[in-house]
Order: structure tokens, then C-alpha cells, then sequence
């Protein structure tokens, strides 16, 4: 989740009846959605020994502030493990991983009944999901072909608040709202319902 720590682990197993001692060297960087790199956010390297038949397990942490200022819109990281056996004759193996960090910071509550021509009020509730605070706070809700930018008070760490935004449907059928917040530290976190307007 966008703004917690991120575990991993990597498991290891020696399939033959022989003694091997593995390198292992670990990164990580923050990607665009075309995979291009924008920032290394962790280089380690380990040794292993694994008996014949054994299995191990290599933990790696990468605590939000390696990655939270790197991290782009797209809010992917990619983890690459080069494994190479040594005393083997160059045998290598490539382990890579796309994490794409979820957002559970917009929650939107609807009434249970949405009328047409009936003022309707619905709860957005937003959440700084970081150990620090966030400033400049703007909330952007589309609905109907209209937006409505809405400055917000700063957030203090992991804080939840919540605005009630009302407004009066023109028209029966479905109608899609959509809400963006963005602030200092992160930016175009989403969240959209699809609301069912009765006649």
C-alpha cells in the first residue's frame, strides 16, 4: 500500500544433491509504466550457502522513505534479483517483480436512493497514507461535465478526513463521479463511483 514500508522475500532452493554457494545482488528502482527507470532506491548484495535439497529465504525491506520521493504518478517499483551460482561455469538466473502500489485514500459514500431533480449529499472522504504531513491540499471532483476544484486543510501523518459535497442530478440513468487529490507530497490519487439515478 502507497506510503507503508515494503516487504519481500526472495526464496532460494537448491534442487541437486550438491552443496552450491549462491551471490545474490538485489535492487530496486521506481518505473514509469513503460518500465524506464527513474530513480535506484536500493542496491544490496548477500551470499548464501545452501546444502543439497535446502531452501532459504532472503527478507528485504524498503522503507517509504527510500521510495516516496521517487515515486511517480504511476506508483510502480521494480525489484530485480541477479542469482549467481558460484564455481558453476557463469550459471546465472534473473528474478524481476513489478509492485504497483495500491491507494485506498478515497472513499465515497452514496444515499441509498439517488432521485432525479432531488438534492443529493455524498461523503468523500480522503487520507494522507504517509508518516508525514501533507500540505496544499486540493481535492478535484468531476461530475456531469463540470469540475469543482476544493482547497482542503493540511493532514497531519496517516490522518482521514472527510467533505460532504452536494449537488442535484438533471437526468436519469448512470452517473459517473470522479475525485482526484493531490497535495504537496503526492499527487491525481483517484476514486470513482458510478451513481444510479432513478426517474
Amino acid at each position: 500500500v502507497f506510503g507503508k514500508d515494503i516487504n519481500l522475500v526472495l526464496v532460494l532452493s537448491n534442487l541437486s544433491s550438491d552443496h552450491k554457494s549462491v551471490r545474490v545482488d538485489m535492487s530496486a528502482s521506481t518505473i514509469l509504466y513503460t518500465r524506464r527507470a527513474v530513480a535506484e532506491i536500493l542496491s544490496a548484495a548477500t551470499s548464501v550457502e545452501l546444502g543439497p535439497k535446502q531452501g532459504k529465504h532472503i527478507r528485504v525491506k524498503i522503507p517509504y522513505t527510500h521510495y516516496g520521493k521517487y515515486l511517480t504518478t504511476d506508483k510502480r517499483i521494480q525489484v530485480t534479483a541477479l542469482c549467481e551460482v558460484l564455481r558453476s561455469q557463469g550459471l546465472k538466473l534473473l528474478v524481476e517483480k513489478t509492485i504497483i502500489l495500491e491507494d485506498t485514500n478515497i472513499i465515497i459514500k452514496l444515499p441509498r436512493r439517488v432521485v432525479v431533480n432531488r438534492a443529493v449529499s455524498l461523503e468523500i472522504s480522503y487520507a494522507n497514507p504517509l508518516p508525514e504531513p501533507v500540505s496544499r491540499c486540493v481535492l478535484l471532483v468531476t461530475l456531469m461535465n463540470q469540475q469543482v476544484k476544493i482547497n482542503l486543510a493540511r493532514l497531519a501523518p496517516r490522518e482521514r478526513s472527510k467533505i460532504y459535497f452536494e449537488f442535484t442530478p438533471r437526468r436519469a440513468g448512470p452517473l459517473q463521479l470522479q475525485v482526484d487529490f493531490s497535495c504537496d507530497k503526492f499527487s491525481h490519487v483517484k476514486g470513482f463511483v458510478t451513481i444510479a439515478v432513478a426517474p
